[in-house]
């Protein structure tokens, strides 16, 4: 039996969540526009202070006292650490819209006495919500890394919240349904097995995607910088370096290719107890099969052929490409017997 009012109030966080994701969003697009405008201004100092001659310093240093005792003559004073408020401001905000987030699923679940990942909306949900919880996570363990002299990520944050927010407003447009009870062919212990690794799967590709974006964002501008071209977006300067975000994607996609792993054993399993083969040769089985090649080539090809920068990049978007046309194109377009668990 279905509870509207507890379905109803699911929807209410989730509309509470959204608004609160596109805050952050803001808050810290701000703070990374205000890291890039240090970071150019630290530039500025510090080649004003390699231009200082030899007799420039002499200068300074006769103007000592008569006594004898040097008076000290500060000539580029060290800019004192950005106190990044909008990056505090959004990190509150994305841990407020992710505790609603985090009630809206529940309370999707307790509607409907089931996982909340029965159907393509609640696939989004439960999955959006993963990505939103990885990020929180690596932000903490880089917090407590810093305290060592790590880098803090919450650069990371307006990479998350978009996406994050995008998936949320598609699902509300284009796949949400009802709250309702499964059908018989998805009331299986397998569901909660199968389609959670899948949307852990699915999770770390896209903090993967991101990653990878980054990366080859930062290399452009790596480039422009030691040819010295003109200066593109502001706030690229306040990202990691591009060897650091291809290390971060590769572990994230190294995890998540695990998952896909898992995903397609379980898949084949409950295919056996559903329809007795292992192997159908159904859409959606052929296009998770394809996203695990891809991210194996991805691994393989990086790992042991030393493939790095742009080639290793373009084979990351590739699987992810896969990742969005299984969950877009083939739940939507192609028929086959996972029809059932779409819109």
């Amino acid at each position: 039996m279905i509870d509207e009012h507890l379905a109803g109030t699911s929807n209410l966080l989730l509309y509470s969540a959204m608004a609160s994701y596109l805050l952050s969003l803001i808050a810290y697009a701000a703070d990374l526009a205000g890291g890039g405008r240090e970071a150019k201004a630290q530039q500025g100092r510090g080649h004003t202070a390699a231009q200082l001659t030899t007799s420039q310093r002499r200068g300074a240093q006769e103007h000592a006292s008569p006594t004898g005792s040097a008076t000290t003559t500060t000539l580029t004073a060290p800019a004192p650490p950005r106190r990044r408020r909008a990056a505090a401001v959004g990190t509150a905000l994305f841990v407020l819209a992710a505790l609603l987030h985090t009630g809206s699923v529940l309370t999707r679940a307790l509607s409907v006495h089931r996982v909340p990942w029965g159907n393509m909306f609640e696939f989004a949900l439960t999955g959006s919500l993963v990505v939103a919880l990885g990020y929180l996570v690596a932000l903490a363990r880089a917090q407590r890394a810093g305290l060592g002299g790590g880098r803090d990520a919450r650069y990371l944050g307006t990479f998350v919240a978009g996406p994050v927010l995008l998936t949320l407003g598609l699902a509300l447009q284009r796949f949400y349904v009802e709250a309702a009870q499964l059908v018989p062919a998805l009331d299986s212990y397998w569901l909660v097995i199968h389609v959670f690794v899948a949307i852990l799967a699915s999770a770390l590709s896209t903090l993967g995607f991101s990653a990878t974006i980054l990366q080859l964002l930062q290399t452009r501008q790596q480039r422009k910088d030691d040819s010295g071209q003109s200066r593109g977006a502001t706030f690229m300067q306040a990202l990691p370096r591009p060897a650091e975000l291809e290390q971060t994607a590769f572990r994230l996609n190294a995890i998540g290719f695990v998952m896909w792993t898992f995903t397609l054993i379980a898949g084949a399993v409950w295919a056996q107890v559903a329809w007795n083969r292992y192997w159908n040769w159904d859409s959606k089985e052929v296009w998770t099969f394809i996203i695990w090649v891809v991210y194996a080539c991805y691994l393989h090809a990086r790992a042991t052929r030393g493939w790095s920068g742009h080639r290793a990049a373009w084979l990351s978007l590739l699987g992810y490409a896969c990742v969005l046309f299984n969950y877009l194109i083939v739940n939507v377009f192609f028929p086959g017997l996972h029809s059932y668990a779409g819109v």
